[in-house]
């Protein structure tokens, strides 16, 4: 029994980030992630072998990922109530379960080669436009887009994972395709972006709100899971940045640089309490949109990603320049 515990641990890694593309949130996916592997344990007599041990287990998370996501009881965050007035939002996000997913837990993913079916990479595989574009397909759909264009599965693999036709699988990924649109094509970092993401550090720090704005492209966004309010447009941002820069005042305003998403994000403290996550879509040359996620990092992410209460987060080395 314990060879068998060994068998399936080296794929821990890769299938809490299945269960985060999934489900959208850290915390639902460890949970579901330990239920995966219970449930493996479990069933363990009934693996023969007619497929790899790998894909075994993504037959299992997939499922209980499905599961996860028809849920009546699926938890949805409560929307917070901030401790100002915000503006009004330019719209209400669907998504409020939108957790951030530290790139310390993708480090420990083996390299292995995607299938020959796959049409995204691991970098915009992971970003949060991405996953939040997943949230909003519905569960099969989500599924089938992942295995197929992510993991790379061919059409009959996917349809023995989900214990369905051929037929139906390809008319599911039309459709999440449809809804998708085209992968984007994704770039390494640069020292332009490095730069960039520098400069938006010392204008937020210090709230000069005229050298932020210069930073946005023109349709620039805000959000702030838990909260559904989104901000969309240069006059609807700068509204939402003047009201919350007043609430801070003079407190002193630190961003030190994580690893979140394969994204530039900052880990926030106000007078050194840690205070909240800022994740940053780049496009352009400039900052198309900022993921601001409230009220300190969720317990699932600060063990993640080694921090501990009080103490910064640690460095993303090569994201900021230091």
């Amino acid at each position: 029994m314990e060879e068998f515990g060994d068998r399936i641990e080296p794929y821990r890694a890769e299938l809490r980030v299945h269960c985060y593309r999934m489900l959208g949130s850290l915390t639902e996916a460890e949970d579901v992630l330990q239920e995966t592997m219970i449930a493996a344990w479990r069933g363990r007599d009934g693996f023969e072998e007619r497929s790899s041990l790998r894909t075994w287990l993504y037959r299992i998370a997939t499922n209980q990922c499905l599961n996860a996501r028809r849920a009546a009881s699926r938890r949805v965050p409560e929307t917070p109530r901030p401790p100002f007035t915000p503006p009004p939002p330019s719209r209400l996000a669907e998504v409020t379960w939108l957790e951030p997913f530290p790139d310390t837990l993708l480090e420990a993913v083996p390299d292995r080669a995607p299938g020959p079916e796959a049409r995204y990479g691991m970098r915009e595989a992971i970003e949060l436009a991405f996953v939040v574009g997943l949230q909003q397909l519905p569960p099969r759909q989500t599924a089938v887009l992942i295995l197929k264009d992510v993991l790379g599965y061919s059409t009959g693999e996917v349809a023995s994972l989900l214990d369905t036709t051929a037929t139906a699988v390809k008319g599911a990924l039309q459709r999440a395709r449809a809804t998708l649109g085209e992968p984007r094509p994704v770039t390494p970092p640069s020292s332009d972006e490095r730069a960039l993401t520098r400069r938006f550090a010392d204008a937020f720090e210090v709230r000069d709100i005229d050298a932020l704005v210069s930073l946005l492209t023109d349709d620039a966004w805000l959000a702030m899971p838990p909260a559904p309010h989104e901000y969309h447009g240069i006059p609807a941002v700068l509204e939402f940045l003047e009201v919350s820069g007043a609430w801070r005042g003079e407190r002193a305003m630190r961003l030190e640089p994580v690893r979140v998403n394969r994204q530039y994000a900052f880990a926030s403290y106000l007078d050194g309490a840690r205070a909240g996550l800022m994740v940053l879509t780049l496009r352009g040359g400039r900052i198309a949109g900022m993921t601001r996620f409230l009220y300190g990092l969720d317990p699932a992410f600060a063990r993640a990603s080694g921090s501990v209460a009080g103490a910064p987060v640690a460095r993303a080395s090569g994201f900021v320049e230091e």
